[in-house]
């Protein structure tokens, strides 16, 4: 976790009250596999790292929405977000600033109180657009250079984490976690 936020960094990240994310490159290390099923065609097979779960159990626990727009449709990304109690779930459009500007006027939120978390070109445009611009470690050089901040993992390895523990700990609420635990 981050111990030394600048206080831009740190101003930023107190006010987000929305996390959204791409899927693959950024919950995912990108990499699916197609494997049969029983009927015949094929199933999409994504993993997920734990310890990005537990965040995005942290996120609504503590108030803080969350949704992804991938380019992909995909049973397991569906299955990702219910679980995880995502409020916007948009699959299947690389366009992504429409979606974007249908979750603010949604949610009621400013773009500022929104943190985006990518990995590539298409999540550029969404990431020059919002309060926290996070790049996961294996972004593209191109997008690292708008992120406010790069997580120190990789997509698929704990970025989402790594994000949530900036978040948790700009707004105060990184220490509650750790009492939760018994680990003050």
């Amino acid at each position: 976790m981050q111990s030394n936020l600048s206080p831009d960094l740190a101003a930023r990240a107190a006010r987000i009250e929305l996390v959204l994310m791409d899927v693959d490159g950024v919950l995912t290390d990108g990499r699916y596999f197609h494997v049969p099923n029983p009927a015949g065609g094929l199933f999409e097979v994504k993993l997920f790292e734990a310890q990005d779960g537990i965040a995005l159990q942290w996120f609504h626990r503590y108030g803080i929405q969350t949704g992804l727009i991938s380019g992909r449709h995909s049973e397991a990304t569906a299955e990702r977000a219910r679980s995880s109690h995502m409020k916007y779930c948009y699959m299947g459009n690389t366009e992504k600033l429409p979606l974007f500007n249908e979750i603010l006027a949604d949610s009621k939120l400013s773009p500022d109180q929104v943190c985006f978390v990518g990995d590539d070109l298409t999540d550029a445009i969404l990431m020059r657009r919002v309060g926290l611009a996070v790049a996961v470690a294996n972004a593209r050089p191109e997008v690292m250079k708008v992120a406010h901040f790069v997580t120190p993992r990789p997509g698929g390895s704990g970025a989402i984490r790594d994000t949530a523990e900036l978040i948790f700990q700009a707004k105060g609420i990184w220490p509650k976690i750790l009492a939760h635990y018994e680990l003050e």
